[in-house]
């Protein structure tokens, strides 16, 4: 699509902030209100509106699409989200480990523990370690406050929350991921940890690189998003 606009400015209303173009006030992709809870928020989706060239890319309007994404897929059934959410947690890839005898094993020790660790002093909860994949269940406190920490989630943290976790597949490292001044690109590294293990074993994969690069962009997108979501 052509650019259809010259200037992208932000507009207040009574219920939060928006993104005009040339005046107009934009909609998500499903025709609601595209309104925002911070100004931070609607200046940086009005930055990546602005940046645009002659053609417009929807690639580099991630901050549009979480936000669409909250109001328009979220906002109606933010039960859905927050029970999906609860499901990583049930497996959550931080919890299950290597066997003790095996090289991988002390470097899941190394970079995953003291995330783990650091959620349990934080929610107050403790997580079954899992030697191997048989799936073994984690305990009912735990899940129970976990959804308790998910109900005080509005649907832009939850959008951004979905994000990080589905692209760590951690619950754990995803929130983690949103709180502020949160180490990013370590917690990126840990949700690849087995990836980058692999890679260092046998070689890097261009394709497998590019693909990882461009769902690190995703997750750095992700938790920026609800750091200006929040103000």
């Amino acid at each position: 699509m052509k650019r259809f606009y010259r200037e992208a400015l932000v507009g207040e209303t009574p219920e939060g902030f928006r993104v005009a173009l040339d005046g107009r006030a934009v909609k998500t992709q499903g025709g609601r209100a595209q309104v925002v809870p911070s100004r931070a928020l609607a200046e940086a989706m009005v930055a990546e509106w602005a940046e645009q060239g002659e053609v417009i890319d929807p690639a580099r309007l991630p901050f549009r699409d979480l936000a669409d994404y909250a109001i328009d897929v979220i906002a109606p059934d933010p039960a859905e989200t927050r029970a999906t959410l609860l499901g990583f947690a049930e497996t959550d890839t931080l919890c299950y480990r290597a066997f003790p005898d095996e090289p991988f094993a002390a470097r899941q020790q190394t970079e995953w523990e003291p995330i783990l660790a650091a959620a349990e002093a934080r929610f107050g909860v403790r997580f079954v370690r899992v030697a191997g994949v048989i799936h073994r269940p984690q305990p009912a406190k735990t899940l129970n406050l976990l959804r308790a920490q998910l109900d005080g989630h509005d649907a832009f943290a939850l959008a951004a929350l979905h994000t990080l976790t589905s692209l760590g597949a951690s619950l754990i490292i995803g929130l983690a991921a949103s709180e502020p001044d949160a180490p990013i690109a370590a917690l990126w590294d840990a949700a690849n940890l087995e990836e980058l293990w692999q890679a260092e074993l046998w070689g890097k994969e261009p394709e497998a690189e590019a693909r990882r690069a461009r769902r690190r962009a995703d997750f750095l997108a992700a938790a920026r998003f609800a750091a200006l979501a929040r103000g």
